[in-house]
């Protein structure tokens, strides 16, 4: 009994009590803010997983991204299956022109339908939800080009590398921000004489710009069948979509947009808060944040 308390104080208060006031009070005041309408640039459409745990930040990503940049790219959110009632609710109330993908809808047609000759792929998304950030993003795009956006991420100022190449019709590469290590199932050197391609080592999935041509289900079916490649469950998407901007030819975002375990710098544009550092995201990313959303006006919540 003594041990499972003190487990739970160290989960709410670990990292401290402004932490956990940040986390538990400041985080729901996003929802005072405005609803972003007006998703209707088909350039680009922005693809985001979400769950019971992460719905609410990632109302804090996507508002600080559209705070600080202009576009207003289409938005389709993916609910993983968890999010309870009041999380959808809150989600369509706040961005109501974004398609929402219950988890019934799209089992229904991506495992019958979509991976319906992809026998791999199928039995990947039965057993490992992140894979739906693979299969399912996929089966819905309807634009020649996706952004990829993890829940876990801020904006902090305009990501003008980014958006320029998500608007250069010219540009015919897959980019990416750059991991802090390597989070594949595989080592890149250990797999390469199997391939084709050279296998780009550190690319991070939470981020970036992917193209729709990039997503090919054969590509993926044959890749499942490296041995060991379905290691990591919090892994294998990863290393998917490692593989398929390695073929497709890819090139990652400027080093300002990467993966960095250290505290915001001043001048940053983007801060991917991963696991290590999730508690940042409250303790100093909110609050950077928050003088952005003066940019959606305010509403009585």
């Amino acid at each position: 009994m003594l041990g499972r308390l003190l487990y739970r104080f160290n989960a709410k208060f670990g990292h401290g009590l402004y932490t956990a006031w940040q986390r538990d009070v400041t985080r729901w005041k996003i929802l005072d803010t405005a609803p972003v309408s007006g998703l209707n640039d088909g350039t680009c459409e922005i693809h985001v997983l979400t769950c019971e745990r992460d719905w609410l930040d990632l109302i804090w990503s996507l508002k600080s991204f559209f705070a600080v940049c202009e576009q207003r790219y289409r938005l389709c959110i993916h609910d993983d299956g968890s999010v309870s009632a009041d999380g959808l609710s809150a989600l369509r109330q706040h961005f109501p022109d974004a398609r929402i993908i219950g988890r019934p809808e799209a089992d229904e047609y991506v495992e019958t339908d979509a991976l319906r000759d992809h026998s791999r792929c199928r039995a990947l998304r039965q057993t490992n939800v992140l894979s739906l950030k693979v299969f399912d993003f996929a089966a819905y795009l309807r634009a020649p080009r996706l952004l990829l956006l993890d829940s876990d991420i801020l904006f902090f100022n305009r990501a003008n590398v980014l958006l320029e190449r998500i608007s250069d019709s010219q540009y015919h590469l897959n980019s990416l921000n750059r991991d802090w290590g390597i989070g594949y199932t595989l080592e890149p050197a250990d797999v390469q004489p199997m391939l084709a391609f050279k296998f780009q080592s550190d690319i991070n999935s939470g981020l970036g710009l992917m193209h729709r041509e990039s997503y090919q289900l054969d590509w993926f079916e044959e890749w499942l069948a490296i041995p060991g490649i379905l290691g990591h469950p919090h892994r294998i998407e990863q290393t998917l979509v490692g593989l398929a901007c390695s073929r497709f030819g890819h090139e990652f975002l400027p080093p300002e947009y990467d993966v960095q375990l250290q505290k915001t710098r001043q001048a940053q544009i983007v801060k991917h808060y991963t696991g290590p550092i999730r508690h940042l995201l409250y303790r100093e990313g909110l609050a950077r944040v928050t003088p952005h959303l003066n940019n959606l006006a305010a509403t009585p919540r």
